[in-house]
């Protein structure tokens, strides 16, 4: 059995996607992040608070995009994983 991700797991798979792509619908995010409509909603209201992520309204469809700060929290964040695998954790 695979092992639960954390939060922050989530949170880097959901900016990750937002990287590659640019822009998502949450359609997207929800699919590519494996999440359910009800899980994803308390990590989307948290990344755009925490201004890592932005909502856009093009057409009458709503968007997600990664900020800078986004991508920046991505580095650092992938910076710590690898030290931390360097260390054995």
């Amino acid at each position: 059995m695979a092992k639960k991700r954390t939060k922050l797991e989530v949170i880097k798979d959901l900016l990750e996607v937002l990287k590659k792509g640019k822009q998502a619908k949450i359609t997207h995010l929800i699919y590519k992040a494996n999440l359910s409509n009800n899980s994803i909603k308390p990590y989307l209201e948290e990344l755009i608070n925490n201004k890592l992520m932005e909502s856009k309204e093009e057409a009458g469809k709503k968007y997600f995009i990664i900020t800078k700060k986004g991508e920046e929290f991505l580095q650092e964040y992938n910076k710590i994983i690898i030290l931390s695998e360097s260390y054995g954790l």
